[in-house]
């Protein structure tokens, strides 16, 4: 049973987020603003992380960035929460390292849905040695690209850019995301590199149709899905 916590500082918020969760077994925790987590995640260890952006005091935006930026908790899945619904909105709780963003209102359907989805790709991450989508393979053991049994050349950058997309498919991710997970935050790479290096992997997967694949997001960034 996967363990939830909800950070939201409003009491009926939660109660509807924390029924819809438990009807799907999952095991859920509470807190109301950023510090009371805090305290929660010295104890206790979630699957994942429901952020309401919009807290007292601390926001979630400045939670999550702390987060991420903690050893302990950089790798814990967290969905932000919000009423705040514009597309710079979204970007930018992406790009703290947000794996999903959701808007108020939502269905609490939706919501279970998503939490499910960001859980499978965070089991994925953990487990993956090799990676599979639409014929497309990636071995990280012997560090090959293949398709259909037929090998495909490829550059190491661009062996790491696909390693991160192959294993997060199905979610869209900004430059600068991009930039902090394939180059590293303490290499300096300007965003447009970013640009330059998905071009050069479009043109290695093109031969066997799999460039497709590789799908711009338009006033977010890249996303690699078969959907």
């Amino acid at each position: 049973m996967a363990t939830i916590l909800i950070v939201d500082d409003e009491p009926d918020i939660r109660e509807v987020i924390r029924f819809a969760l438990e009807e799907a077994d999952f095991h859920v925790l509470e807190a109301g603003h950023a510090d009371e987590a805090r305290k929660l995640l010295a104890t206790e260890a979630p699957d994942l992380l429901l952020l309401d952006w919009m807290l007292p005091g601390r926001s979630g935006l400045e939670l999550a960035q702390q987060l991420k930026q903690s050893p302990k908790n950089r790798n814990l899945p967290v969905i932000m929460v919000s009423a705040r619904g514009e597309e710079e909105d979204r970007v930018k709780g992406l790009n703290t390292g947000a794996d999903d963003y959701i808007s108020k209102p939502f269905s609490p359907r939706e919501l279970v849905a998503r939490v499910n989805a960001v859980l499978r790709r965070a089991k994925a991450d953990e487990v993956a040695d090799h990676v599979e989508i639409s014929g497309l393979r990636i071995d990280n053991i012997s560090h090959r690209v293949s398709a259909g049994g037929r090998p495909i050349e490829i550059a190491p950058t661009e062996y790491r850019l696909l390693h991160f997309f192959m294993t997060h498919a199905d979610r869209a991710f900004s430059r600068s995301q991009l930039l902090d997970q394939v180059w590293g935050d303490q290499v300096y790479v300007e965003e447009r590199t970013v640009d330059v290096h998905v071009r050069r992997l479009r043109k290695a997967l093109e031969e066997t149709g799999h460039d497709r694949l590789l799908q711009t997001v338009r006033g977010v960034g890249y996303r690699f899905s078969d959907k």
